[in-house]
């Protein structure tokens, strides 16, 4: 954008404000007319497109303060959209140099001050300065503020089936809605990133992106780790003593049979391969932790088996390793 675009186009009017405008009006017109007209929303409309970047380069500038004095001034001086002629007098209806600054610096009539387009302390000299911050360089362009656009956080919900599977879920923010596909395996606390679903950037700049922090809910009775699935299943003294095969639930519905060798012990881990969270990076595994069950309530036969039992293994103490690391 050159600093003839800024005399020649009216940024308020692209915008659809006065200019007298505060900021917090002219970005509410903005957003609005950047969600209206976003590619996203309007897929091959050309027009859309074209004003979706003339509203984005319209920002850029009012949105500085800087730059939206120095643009009021521009626009002031050139009576709101007049080319400049280098010429001295030109043909009519062109202004000259002089004629559009002399008033300005030389008090008008004949005591106007002259410019000059070549050499130093020209007008394009003048026009740089207020542009491109002094910098040289032939001609005169304006200073270009090219801003990525701002992150987006929001938050999801999910039931815990769906984190397993993955889910699909609509979210609002800033009077937008957009369905977002979270995949299987989602742990609670993660962050999603949606690469350029946030904020539209400045002057050109690529958006910014939505961030996504999921939250799971828990389950009565799984629990993930990683593309694990975790479930504690209790089993009998007997079972756990003697060993036996063991129904264990999914999540899918079905169940399992579940080899428990005898002499495990209560909090071992057994491994069902194949039986975790199914994603494309893979599928993990179903662990299933024994708890022996005590029984609260012991019928007399049942207590007088036990107290058997008890005297025929008085000798063994469980306790004898611990004491003795214990003690290291």
């Amino acid at each position: 954008m050159t600093g003839q675009d800024w005399i020649e186009k009216d940024f308020y009017k692209t915008l659809g404000v006065s200019k007298d405008a505060d900021d917090a009006t002219i970005k509410k017109a903005y957003r609005k007319l950047a969600r209206d007209l976003h590619p996203d929303r309007n897929p091959g409309d050309a027009s859309a497109e074209g004003r979706f970047k003339d509203v984005g380069e319209a920002y850029s500038v009012l949105s500085d303060p800087e730059q939206r004095k120095q643009y009021d001034a521009l626009r002031a001086m050139a009576g709101g959209g007049a080319r400049f002629s280098a010429g001295t007098g030109g043909p009519s209806g062109a202004a000259g140099f002089e004629d559009l600054f002399g008033g300005m610096f030389g008090g008008g009539g004949g005591g106007r001050t002259r410019f000059s387009t070549g050499g130093g302390g020209g007008f394009e000299d003048i026009l740089q300065d207020m542009f491109s911050g002094g910098g040289g360089g032939g001609g005169f362009s304006s200073r270009r503020t090219t801003q990525r656009g701002g992150d987006i956080t929001t938050s999801a919900t999910l039931p815990f089936r769906n984190a397993v599977e993955g889910s699909t879920v609509q979210l609002t923010t800033n009077g937008r809605s957009m369905n977002v596909r979270i995949p299987a395996g989602v742990s609670d606390g993660q962050k999603i990133r949606l690469r350029g679903k946030g904020q539209a950037g400045r002057g050109g700049g690529e958006p910014g992106d939505m961030v996504v922090t999921v939250h799971v809910e828990p389950h009565p009775v799984f629990a993930m780790d990683g593309l694990n699935l975790k479930v504690t299943v209790p089993v009998t003294f007997a079972e756990a003593a003697l060993g036996a095969t063991i129904d264990v639930p999914t999540l899918s519905g079905e169940t399992v049979r579940v080899k428990v060798p005898a002499g495990t012990p209560s909090g071992r881990t057994l491994r069902v391969k194949g039986r975790g969270v199914d994603t494309a990076k893979g599928t993990g595994d179903l662990l299933v932790t024994v708890q022996v069950a005590v029984p609260t309530h012991l019928p007399s036969d049942a207590r007088k088996a036990v107290e058997a039992f008890a005297a025929a293994t008085q000798d063994e103490d469980p306790r004898a390793d611990l004491r003795a690391r214990a003690a290291r």
